[in-house]
């Protein structure tokens, strides 16, 4: 049998590298050679052939020189070192002796032939090696014994040069043995029954019913106490119990509560299950990141200090609103509204006879509903403007509604008492409709005529507002963090998001963390009505704000914190439940909504972006254009933001075949560009009277177009022929009216509607004719309908499109 002789452990005993003994068999051998690859006996010899003839001498001259004096050197102690050597000898054959191994064997036999050619190698090699290492023979047994021993290496980590092949060999070796290893399976052991037998079996399983009375005993040993909230499902409540959901089920149904795993169950019904589990339930607080942030305390009584009363102002568009609360602050408001209309909330304080009275004026037009509903619920005291030569109009009404639904004390302020039709009289009455009776007439309603044009009876309605103001014993405590409602917010090009609020209780400071609605931001700067710098506003104080991250909605409330991570996290959490809330309200097809969805498909939609100067332009403009939706046309406003028409906009219009509404803004010149080369429509109003006709108008356009039937005249089938590639021609007579070439025809045979046809071709004689008047002959073909008789009246008609 060979002895498995592989390219590194010739490399080894030839003391070559790998990568020779590699090159040689290339050059000779045509099969590609590998460290680990066993070699045969030719390729063996021609290994030994190459480095003989490599490593030959020319003459033994300087081998035996040294030879002969290394011998000399040596004699005294060969003696002493062939007995340590006999005895590292044993030693080390002892052991393997005594562990016996096939693999070992093996190693040891190949080791022994690999000896052998070593030594037959020998003879030629050793005139070369002496001369080379100048080191005596290696085959001497006590040199064979030492060079068992571990021999310590020193590594010059100077050195560039490494030798990559030494390692690699490494390396693949540690591969060879992993595989040689992992090819072997190991034993496994089976135990078989047979095995088993005579042994201790193990314990007596346990059965459902014992694992549920052992629970039981150890719930009613050592009870445990669980959180509750107000209502909780029953697979959490079961978690809770430390309990399968089954045996909760089971424990409702015995007091007759029929729930599944998914359904709540409040906290009595949670308290009564628990007792029968013997646990003891505590009530669950749950505490909202709200609750930290926000002071929602009462104050005390010894806090509060006397506030400044604040008043809206409201009624009917054009009734004088804001023409008197400029004759109040002898400032020209009413010159910058377009078309004298107020188009967005404005907040003023004034100062009369050393006390401050803060004014917010609301639009009286009747798109802006919220905005009043909005100005009511944060002011104390509203005064109701009502024209003298007018009376209570539409808006006028729903101002009352709205000041007593907000629950504030209402002053009636008559204006216009300087026009010669002024009948204040008349108003009054009026007014006691809405049961609101002026104090002249035992009522508790102050009436005071006013004219803003003459300035008759300002300073009587700013006595008034005190004199109410002083009644109700207004106090807020400004020693707290503030608290107040946004009025208006708008985007300002240089500033970002600005918006004007007005203080309801506390302080407000400049660096201040605000949270209003779903907006949060720190207040860089606050202005006061008279665009002053300021750096604190107290209670009913107004002031316009900037610093925060969005334009927030008017009417949002808002409030200073002290910890910005959570006042973030609360605006995302506000976010993430008005995106579910806007989610859930659209309306999800059910069998009993089916009709109805079917019927939207067929409805046209007129999809609207709005963009505004401020918040409140935007709502207002899309609660207009929301109402004018119809049973046929649908308006649906996509977008609505402040600031200018941008590019985005425009994108979004083209995108989904809307079009844009701008409200007191322009369009950048990009979007400009962008949307006469899209074709995007592109309306621009500063009156939100001329925004709602226009689109109304649009609107009529949309309608589905109606459709009448005229008529167009009458022919009678004399003669019917059928020709070849054509089919059935009706030679007809034109009895009334006139046949026209493609309009619609009706085939009445016996009073009876045959067929309901079009007109395919009609001749006269051998032309084609558009048309052929009453009393004329002429051939007639139909698109379709082809079983024609002797008889049949032909009657032309055509549909034509009209609208209401």
């Amino acid at each position: 049998m060979m002895i498995k002789y592989r390219v590194h452990d010739v490399a080894k005993d030839l003391d070559v590298p790998n990568k020779e003994v590699l090159d040689i068999l290339g050059k000779y051998v045509k099969e590609p050679k590998k460290h680990m690859t066993a070699l045969e006996e030719n390729e063996l010899d021609i290994v030994f052939d190459r480095f003989t003839q490599d490593h030959a001498a020319q003459n033994f001259d300087a081998y035996f020189a040294t030879r002969n004096a290394a011998k000399t050197e040596e004699k005294p102690t060969e003696k002493t070192a062939e007995k340590p050597s006999e005895k590292t000898a044993k030693n080390t054959q002892e052991p393997k002796k005594q562990n016996v191994n096939n693999n070992r064997n093996k190693n040891n036999d190949r080791r022994n032939n690999n000896g052998n050619n070593r030594n037959q190698n020998a003879q030629q090699n050793k005139p070369q090696r002496p001369a080379q290492n100048n080191q005596p023979s290696n085959n001497t047994p006590a040199q064979e014994s030492t060079s068992e021993a571990p021999r310590r290496r020193v590594v010059d980590t100077r050195t560039v040069n490494v030798n990559i092949d030494k390692y690699n060999e490494k390396y693949d070796r540690l591969a060879y043995d992993k595989v040689k290893n992992d090819t072997v399976a190991a034993k496994q052991k089976i135990n078989q029954k047979s095995q088993r037998r005579g042994k201790p079996r193990s314990a007596k399983r346990e059965t459902e019913a014992e694992r549920l009375n052992r629970i039981a005993a150890e719930r009613k040993a050592k009870a445990i106490t669980i959180t509750v909230p107000d209502e909780i499902t029953v697979g959490e409540f079961a978690l809770r119990l430390k309990a399968t959901s089954a045996e909760v089920i089971k424990k409702l149904m015995a007091n007759g509560v029929f729930a599944t795993i998914n359904d709540t169950i409040d906290f009595d019904t949670a308290v009564l299950i628990a007792d029968e589990f013997h646990a003891k339930v505590e009530k669950e607080v749950v505490v909202t990141i709200e609750d930290r942030i926000i002071d929602d305390s009462e104050d005390d009584d010894a806090n509060l200090v006397p506030r400044a009363p604040v008043v809206v102002v409201m009624g009917h568009v054009d009734h004088g609103k804001t023409s008197i609360l400029d004759a109040i602050r002898h400032a020209n408001v009413t010159a910058g509204e377009a078309g004298g209309i107020t188009q967005h909330i404005g907040a003023y304080r004034v100062n009369i006879d050393g006390k401050d009275i803060t004014f917010l004026d609301t639009p009286g037009h009747a798109a802006f509903t919220t905005m009043r509903a909005r100005g009511a619920m944060v002011t104390d005291i509203a005064v109701l403007v009502v024209a003298a030569d007018d009376g209570i109009m539409p808006q006028t009404v729903e101002a009352i509604n709205h000041a007593k639904a907000a629950g504030v004390s209402i002053i009636v302020a008559i204006n216009k008492m300087d026009k010669p039709a002024a009948n204040p009289d008349l108003v009054k009455q009026q007014l006691t409709e809405y049961e609101l009776v002026p104090e002249e007439w035992g009522g508790d309603v102050p009436c005071i005529p006013v004219s803003a044009h003459t300035k008759m009876g300002i300073d009587d309605l700013l006595e008034m507002i005190l004199l109410v103001a002083e009644m109700k014993e207004l106090k807020a405590n400004p020693d707290r963090a503030a608290k107040g409602t946004v009025i208006e917010a708008r985007l300002d090009k240089g500033r970002g998001p600005v918006a004007t609020v007005l203080v309801q209780n506390g302080t407000l400071h400049t660096g201040d963390i605000v949270v209003a609605g779903t907006t949060v931001g720190r207040i860089r700067a606050m202005m006061n009505e008279r665009g002053e710098r300021v750096k604190s506003a107290g209670p009913s104080v107004p002031v316009e704000v900037t610093g925060l991250n969005e334009v927030p909605v008017g009417g949002d409330t808002f409030n200073a914190v002290s910890d910005e991570r959570l006042a973030r996290e609360l605006v995302e959490q506000r976010l993430t439940e008005q995106k579910e809330e806007m989610f859930n309200s659209q309306t999800k097809v059910t069998l009993d909504n089916l009709f109805e969805q079917m019927k939207e498909g067929e409805m046209k939609e007129l999809k609207v972006i709005v963009k505004a100067d401020v918040q409140g332009s935007v709502e207002a403009v899309r609660q207009s254009l929301e109402k004018l939706s119809n049973d046929e046309v649908r308006v649906h406003v996509i977008h609505g933001a402040v600031g200018a028409i941008s590019e985005s906009d425009v994108m979004l219009a083209n995108a989904s075949n809307a079009i844009i509404v701008g409200f007191n803004v322009r369009p950048d010149p990009v979007a400009e560009e962008n949307a006469k080369r899209d074709g995007v429509d592109m309306r621009l109003y500063r009156i939100i009277y001329d925004c709602i006709e226009e689109i109304e108008s649009a609107m009529k356009g949309m309608l589905a177009p109606k459709y009448r039937e005229v008529f167009l005249g009458k022919a009678e089938c004399r003669e019917v022929y059928k020709i070849t590639n054509v089919g059935m021609v009706i030679g007809g007579h034109v009895t009334s009216g006139k046949i026209v070439r493609g309009a619609q025809v009706r085939l009445v045979r016996d009073g009876i509607i045959v067929a309901d046809d079009k007109i395919a071709s009609l001749r006269r004689f051998k032309d084609d004719v558009k048309e052929v008047q009453d009393g004329y002959d002429c051939g007639i073909t139909l698109e379709r309908f082809s079983d024609i008789k002797l008889g049949d009246i032909l009657e032309a008609y055509e549909m034509e499109e009209y609208r209401d």
